[in-house]
């Protein structure tokens, strides 16, 4: 009888690894898209006023003043200011234009004053359709130094 030799009957193994190869390959090619795209991609410029390029006020302005405690105050020209509420606002504010649209409202607030009231202040003034609101602003070559 002949033995039966285990050498003849050789079996391949299977590899138990992952080819990593075009793996590595693909992510070379993005990454040089991505290389060769990015200085192509145009970023949002956004063109800021400075201040020190501002006009003079005009003689007869709506001041508009939010206080450190967000309540609001109404002054008209060199009257005194008088408290207001925010549902009032836009009424008060087009009887005093008294129909003259061009009629300017400045927006006054501490510095203080969360960001999310002065842009309530603005959305319920372009809400009632008042076109001419901005944002007044110290003059002077410091934003920290006091106003006399």
């Amino acid at each position: 009888m002949a033995a039966i030799s285990s050498r003849g009957s050789r079996r391949r193994r299977t590899i138990n690894e992952i080819n990593m190869v075009p793996f590595i390959d693909v992510m070379l090619v993005l990454l040089i898209i991505f290389m060769v795209s990015a200085p192509l991609i145009t970023t949002g410029l956004v063109d800021l006023p400075s201040v020190g390029k501002s006009r003079a006020q005009p003689e007869h302005v709506i001041h508009v003043i939010v206080g450190a405690d967000e309540k609001l105050k109404l002054k008209l020209d060199k009257e005194e200011a008088e408290g207001i509420k925010l549902n009032h606002l836009a009424d008060r504010v087009k009887s005093a234009q008294a129909g003259e649209a061009s009629t300017p409202v400045v927006i006054s607030a501490d510095k203080s004053v969360k960001y999310e009231a002065v842009v309530k202040v603005m959305d319920v003034l372009q809400t009632a359709g008042i076109q001419r609101v901005g944002l007044a602003v110290r003059s002077g070559a410091s934003s920290d130094s006091k106003a006399p």
